[in-house]
Formats: structure tokens, sequence, C-alpha cells
């Protein structure tokens, strides 16, 4: 199958309308998604499959097995499920997998083409002993950064540890809001990160373990999505130049407080109202 790449982000509506004219029935889909922005545009597409509940790799990989393959392909799809597990496992920001922090950590190092060309030449998840060594030292030494971030970390009650710009560097967002969330033994609802951007603006990452932070960004109108809309425990929002770290705080707080409120409220049903005519 030749490799498609498509933004359908950043493309115009005559774009979409252009698929939708020229694809038929008979052909296989090419779009293969897993971020809710996606899903609510082009869920009900037949050339798309979007699923939210995995990673792009994984929604590819499950469709890959249900198709009536070759011999020589079957093989490499089965061959690969365990880079999809993890891919899916640091991705969706599950952390049931150690190994994908390594992997992580071995993209931070080569950068993505670096890595792109290792799986091009070795599609095996076992990292090789040198891979393991750096990829291990990466960690170690991002260890210690964390542990000096903590002391930045704003902490308000146990709804939220904000940390501000400067403390963390690139790739280092999901490992610290695990070490918060997991580690910590009294743990915050939400964990967040703000970093002022070239542009001047804030970027702003949130981490949940039980669906919140994708929530908040729904709630947070003040900023704007990043593309993808985000997951349920990971999502992340541009916030304008004109704003404070202490407004980007105030207002993730408030959307917080209207978040335990709408699940707080009582469930009344017309049952209950009528107790009180009997």
């Amino acid at each position: 199958q030749k490799l498609t790449v498509l933004d359908l982000f950043c493309q115009r509506e005559q774009t979409v309308d252009q698929i939708d004219r020229t694809f038929t029935e008979s052909s296989p889909p090419f779009v293969f998604d897993h971020h809710k922005s996606t899903y609510d545009r082009y869920g009900n597409r037949k050339w798309a499959v979007v699923d939210t509940g995995y990673c792009a790799a994984m929604v590819y990989w499950r469709w890959l097995r249900e198709q009536k393959l070759d011999d020589r392909t079957k093989k490499i799809v089965e061959e690969i499920e365990p880079l999809i597990k993890i891919t899916n496992d640091r991705d969706l920001w599950l952390g049931e997998i150690p190994e994908s922090r390594l992997w992580q950590g071995l993209v931070t190092i080569c950068g993505p083409w670096g890595v792109l060309m290792r799986l091009v030449s070795d599609p095996s998840a076992d990292l090789t002993k040198g891979e393991r060594d750096s990829a291990q030292n990466f960690v170690d030494i991002q260890e210690e950064r964390f542990e000096q971030a903590k002391a930045g970390i704003l902490r308000t009650g146990d709804d939220l540890s904000f940390v501000g710009d400067g403390l963390l560097e690139f790739g280092d967002v999901s490992d610290f809001c695990g070490l918060i969330l997991d580690r910590d033994p009294n743990p915050p609802k939400l964990a967040a990160v703000s970093a002022k951007r070239m542009g001047g603006d804030w970027a702003l990452s949130l981490r949940s373990r039980d669906g919140l932070a994708g929530k908040i960004i729904t709630l947070l109108k003040d900023g704007k999505k990043i593309r993808g809309g985000g997951h349920g425990d990971a999502a992340a929002l541009y916030f304008p130049y004109s704003y404070s770290e202490d407004q980007i705080r105030e207002t993730v707080l408030a959307a917080i407080k209207q978040e335990k409120e709408r699940t707080e409220a009582p469930n009344v049903t017309l049952g209950d109202l009528f107790k009180g005519l009997n």
C-alpha cells in the first residue's frame, strides 16, 4: 500500500469535499487516526478509520490484522506487535510498559528521523545494549533534573500541581507529570506544565489519571486547542502571549472547580420529583 501523508487539520473544506466525491466504496481507507478532533470531523467517513481508544499506529495495525494479507506481510504485521504496543503505551500515556520510557529517551537523543532509520533497518522492539545504555543514561539525568524541578511546583490543594516555564526541557512533560501523579503519596487531580514558545505565546500541557485533562480542555475557552484535541489524560492548549502564568493557572483552577461542580451535582430524576406527591 502506498504511503499517503495527509494533514486534514490544515486542509480546506473543498479538499475534503473532493475526497468525498472521488472515494469509492471498494477503495480501502487511507486515513488512520485517534484524535478526538479527527473523530468529530471525519469519524463517519468511509475513507477514515478513527478510534480514540488507541494511538494512530495501533489503529492502523489493528485494521491491517483484519485484512487479507499475503504470508510475508502477515508475518511482518505479527512481528511488529511489541513495538506497536510500546508506541500505544507512550502516546496514550498509559505507563504500563516501562520500556516505552527508554524508547522515548532514544527518540529525544537521536531525533525522530534517527529512530525511524533504526526501525527501517531493524524493526525489533528489543533495544541493543548500546541503545539501552544511552537511553538509561538519559533517563537517569532526567530524573536528577526532575528532583530539582519538583521544588518549583505550585501546588493548590488536591486539585493542581502547576509547573512554570524553564524548569523542564523538551520531552520531559509526560515523565515528570508521571512522577507527580504516580509516585507522590498524595497526588493532585491534575498536573499542568507551561512553556513559553518562540512566538511569545504559551503552550500548556495537562496530564491526569482519570480523564480530567481531556475534560478541562473543553472548558478552557481562552486557550486554543493544539491539533488533535488531546486525549483523556494527556492534552494541551496554546494561550495568548498577553497571559501571565498566574492567569493561566487561575484559569485552569476555575475549570477544575467547574468540572467538580458538574460531577457533584445531584442527579434528580422524574421519579424523585414525584415522590413527594404520594
